[in-house]
């Protein structure tokens, strides 16, 4: 059986979730919000040890200011009202993209609550925010190259200290909601091996038995690496 120790998560259908309940779109978005919550709980009780969020896509800044304006509100509250419990949950935090783009006060919030959150050793919650897999790769590769210019032997276990996600697990399994088939940009680099499930349910709408239906497919899967 495969052990499940790091998750990957695409959050996708907030925004349908939203239009076929007739509720604003800002809504569906706190919906989802709400939800990472139940989802963290679920995952602590599966025994994973790392959890990636895809919350914002580099693509997601051209999005309505409106929208834009009230994720990164979203994304403050959450911040402002979890931290303290992530503290006490021994939950390490970490956030991993381009956050120069963020808002000044956020991304000092942002900041301040990976500092805080550091002794965390139950769970490491990585929330992928202003974040291109093929930006990151790109970023990678300019260190790289900085980094082991006169390194002639320098190969993949160099470049992977490159990555924003340097000393993370890669995921052992990616979840998609929504109905969607694509990674959309989400950890190429560290998803080669991943294990994927594609599920129409929308995030707000997604259920314990159905996560829990999902981990045990994924227990049951013929993993072989390419070997």
């Amino acid at each position: 059986m495969n052990q499940l120790r790091s998750l990957g998560l695409i959050m996708d259908g907030n925004r349908r979730f939203a239009r076929e309940h007739n509720l604003p779109l800002t809504e569906g978005h706190r919906l989802g919000f709400a939800k990472v919550k139940e989802v963290l709980g679920w995952a602590k009780k599966a025994g994973l040890k790392t959890v990636f969020l895809y919350a914002f896509s580099t693509e997601n800044w051209c999005r309505s200011k409106i929208e834009v304006a009230a994720l990164m509100l979203l994304l403050k509250k959450f911040l402002t009202d979890e931290v303290s419990k992530l503290i006490k949950n021994k939950t390490r935090l970490i956030f991993i993209g381009d956050l120069t783009r963020l808002p000044s006060r956020l991304k000092k919030l942002v900041d301040e609550s990976m500092v805080a959150t550091k002794e965390g050793k139950s769970l490491t919650l990585v929330i992928a925010l202003s974040y291109g897999g093929r930006a990151e790769i790109v970023a990678a590769a300019k260190t790289f190259a900085a980094r082991f210019q006169n390194n002639l032997q320098a190969g993949e276990k160099e470049f992977n200290q490159c990555l924003w996600t340097a000393g993370l697990p890669d995921p052992d399994l990616i979840i998609r909601t929504g109905g969607g088939e694509r990674l959309s940009n989400f950890l190429p680099w560290q998803s080669v091996y991943s294990e994927l499930h594609f599920t129409p349910t929308y995030w707000p709408a997604l259920t314990r038995a159905e996560f829990e239906a999902i981990v045990a497919n994924y227990h049951n899967r013929q993993r072989n690496f390419g070997r």
